[in-house]
């Protein structure tokens, strides 16, 4: 059964979608991949969102961190409204509070690990804290790897400086797209055990798009999608309470 979310509290907000709406195309060929999402993502918490093939979960997350236009309704980072933005502020607004980690872990090959993890704030021309950024490399256990270049790290390694690259400029909110998915199953719990310490330890806010239970596990909380639209949310989630309520979802007759 459906049930109606719950997905306000009285913390600070990080960052808010109301009433957002995305549609693609027109007439016969429209699909509304966002119906009217309203939810906050709060300051120093960690948060999964699920959903069936097609139910808007990458979409909401694009549109959120500034990757996608909406159709309607209003998205704020902080106190930023991305809307009236124009391209250069919104490309600024993304390099000084956003952080991203996706499933290619797009690494510039010809740099170092640790001139990866640096790069924006190189391209931003700001110097990195010294302190923060110490910590964060002994968080995902590089240290001994700095010197290295991405053609001589694992896979599991690679996404760590992803991570890291992610956590360095200690920006407001992270997005991570599928962030394991191309990772075996002890490198993927190593970096989502890395995104979880980032929230506890680190005070960070983690916002993740994932169609894995067990990802989904290591999160304070899940909301689900289908259709477009918020339709629950799961608070101290497991593997196993997750994957029953995606049952549901293909018991509606939708796939995962």
């Amino acid at each position: 059964m459906i049930t109606t979310p719950t997905v306000h509290r009285a913390t600070a907000v990080a960052a808010r979608a109301e009433d957002l709406s995305k549609v693609y195309g027109q007439g016969e060929t429209r699909v509304i991949a966002l119906d009217h999402v309203t939810v906050n993502f709060h300051r120093g918490e960690y948060t999964a969102i699920m959903g069936p093939s097609g139910s808007g979960k990458s979409t909401l997350m694009h549109c959120v961190a500034g990757l996608d236009t909406f159709s309607g309704g209003s998205v704020r980072i902080g106190d930023t409204e991305l809307g009236p933005l124009k391209d250069k502020q919104l490309t600024r607004l993304r390099r000084d509070k956003i952080g991203f980690i996706f499933q290619a872990f797009n690494l510039l090959p010809t740099l170092t690990a640790l001139e990866n993890i640096t790069l924006p704030m190189d391209i931003a021309g700001r110097k990195p804290d010294k302190e923060w950024l110490g910590k964060v490399i002994d968080m995902v256990g590089l240290s001994d790897r700095l010197g290295h270049r991405p053609a001589q790290l694992s896979g599991g390694q690679q996404q760590r400086v992803a991570v890291a690259r992610a956590l360095a400029s200690r920006p407001e909110i992270i997005f991570g797209d599928e962030p394991t998915g191309n990772l075996d199953s002890r490198s993927g719990a190593q970096v989502l055990g890395f995104l979880r310490n980032s929230v506890r330890e680190l005070g960070q806010t983690v916002v993740m798009v994932t169609h894995d239970p067990v990802a989904a596990s290591y999160a304070d909380r899940v909301i689900f999608l289908a259709d477009g639209r918020i339709v629950d949310e799961m608070l101290r989630p497991t593997a196993d309470g997750v994957l029953d309520r995606m049952k549901e979802f293909d018991g509606r007759g939708r796939t995962s």
